[in-house]
């Protein structure tokens, strides 16, 4: 396993960012914060597929007061996102949020950023920094050592006011100077990392982006916490940022799917079955190997490999289970039949 950085250790809710522990997985909500219902079932659905900490937008005072009714009905850590608006942060803090994310440079008033750092300090709630490449100062040129600066002025800001409980991010859309600027922070500062490729695109380019950028910076030791920025449901952020961490040997129990890409020999409909149970997957803390395999020629072999798996025929499977056939199924009854294999194992 890759060696990690050790940072300072932040408490986020219930959980302990930085040093020894583990990566956390997080995303961002995209239901309207003040449909209070909405956005707790949607924390909810995520916290099932792995969700860690959950981030929501709070854009004016409804979003801000609805936290604490948001609290009642979650389980996992709530971040409030906020930019220029000091109030907005000091009701947020107030209604029980567990952390914030927050610029202190988009502060104009000393008195309001002093008055969000003492509350913070009182409810031991921690800040995130997020310096963005497409937000630098305008007579700034974008690259890394500017994303640094731009950093360190707003941590010196919370510093000077002796508030250390701070999480960083420095993403940028351009892998390479993603890349170079978390490299460069995590020698600078001794602060948990919140890494991610920031506007990476939609679940296919979005996926290819950040699971490449997202590799190179956490092979080298970087990150505490990670999201996968997707244009797409939110779930999906969930399921590649768990595919990549256990790719990485950074994420243990979660399950493993092969599937094969189909073919002119495949004589059941697999694409639909595959997606079926990688989802279902989703929801399963096993360190499980499943395969579902459309046809003859390699579909046995690889399901015998696997924990579990279905071999397709004409209109029917043969279920494996650690390389010995189970039994043969009828292509209506694959997914169910699967599904009660993967929760009896």
């Amino acid at each position: 396993m890759t060696k990690r950085n050790k940072t300072r250790v932040v408490k986020v809710g219930n959980i302990y960012l930085g040093g020894d522990n583990p990566i956390y997985i997080q995303s961002m909500t995209n239901t309207k914060t003040k449909d209070i219902k909405a956005t707790i079932k949607q924390i909810n659905e995520l916290e099932a597929l792995g969700c860690d900490i959950i981030r929501v937008a709070v854009l004016d005072s409804e979003d801000a007061y609805s936290i604490s009714e948001i609290k009642k009905g979650i389980n996992i850590p709530l971040v409030a996102d906020i930019h220029f608006d000091p109030e907005l942060a000091i009701i947020a803090i107030n209604q029980g949020v567990d952390k914030i994310r927050l610029n202190p440079g988009n502060i104009n008033n000393k008195n309001k950023i002093k008055e969000i750092v003492n509350l913070c300090k009182d409810k031991k709630i921690p800040i995130r920094i997020g310096v963005n490449g497409g937000s630098l100062p305008k007579l700034m040129a974008l690259n890394a050592e500017n994303m640094i600066l731009a950093a360190k002025s707003h941590i010196e800001i919370l510093e000077n006011l002796e508030f250390y409980d701070i999480v960083l991010s420095l993403k940028a859309s351009n892998i390479d100077l993603a890349y170079e600027a978390y490299k460069l922070a995590s020698e600078e500062f001794n602060y948990p990392l919140h890494v991610g490729i920031t506007e990476a695109g939609t679940s296919f380019k979005g996926l290819i982006t950040s699971s490449i950028g997202l590799t190179k910076i956490l092979e080298d030791g970087i990150g505490n916490t990670i999201r996968v920025s997707l244009t797409d449901d939110p779930k999906y952020e969930i399921m590649a940022a768990k595919e990549i961490l256990k790719e990485l040997h950074l994420k243990n129990n979660v399950p493993t799917i092969t599937s094969c890409p189909t073919c002119g020999r495949t004589r059941i409909n697999l694409i639909p079955i595959a997606h079926e149970i990688e989802e279902y997957l989703q929801t399963i803390n096993k360190d499980i190997h499943v395969a579902v395999m459309g046809c003859a020629v390699n579909g046995p072999g690889e399901a015998r490999e696997a924990d579990l798996g279905i071999a397709g025929g004409v209109g029917e499977a043969l279920i494996f289970k650690k390389g010995v056939v189970l039994r043969k199924i009828d292509e209506k009854d694959i997914i169910k039949e699967l599904k009660k294999e993967i929760d009896n194992f």
